[in-house]
């Protein structure tokens, strides 16, 4: 049983207080914006990753938000909405998608928890790291086709494999 799980033994726990152990545990900057919600930065290889959590009771939901700045070139817009569409298919555990009147890429993935479930810490250590993940692999794809003029099939060929271990 892990640290976080030992601190968590009942079955009536908020999912954003565990979420909250979790940026703790990790010293992630966050902030503790109501009940509800979180928000943090998690560091990246390729930047920092804003990441907000938030649960909604009525839905039965815990769904995280993760975002990085993205201001392409109007010109290179439809390439980009065409890599996020091709990234899509290569992803099972979210999705991406393009907040232009924000200027922010967007991981998007909810977690259904109905019936009374209970996220444990290592579901949602999985929900953050398969966010980051998946903008780590995505991103220098998403940056050739917006600043390099690469082909969406091209800069997704950065993509296709994830790497292992560090050079």
């Amino acid at each position: 049983m892990s640290l976080v799980e030992l601190a968590y033994s009942s079955d009536e726990i908020h999912p954003i207080d565990i979420v909250e152990t979790v940026a703790e545990h990790h010293a992630w900057d966050f902030d503790r914006m109501g009940d509800d919600q979180i928000a943090m930065a998690v560091e990246g290889q390729w930047r920092t990753y804003s990441l907000t959590l938030a649960w909604s009771e009525q839905d039965e939901t815990l769904r995280l938000i993760c975002t990085f700045e993205m201001d392409p070139p109007a010109a290179r817009m439809p390439a980009l909405l065409e890599t996020v569409n091709l990234a899509n298919d290569q992803v099972w555990t979210g999705a991406f998608s393009y907040w232009q009147a924000q200027r922010l890429m967007v991981w998007r993935y909810g977690l259904l928890l109905s019936g009374g479930q209970v996220a444990g810490s290592e579901q949602i250590n999985h929900m953050i790291a398969a966010a980051i993940s998946a903008a780590e692999r995505f991103y220098p794809a998403f940056q050739l086709v917006s600043w390099g003029n690469d082909t969406p099939q091209s800069a997704l060929k950065v993509a296709i494999a994830e790497a292992y271990g560090r050079a």
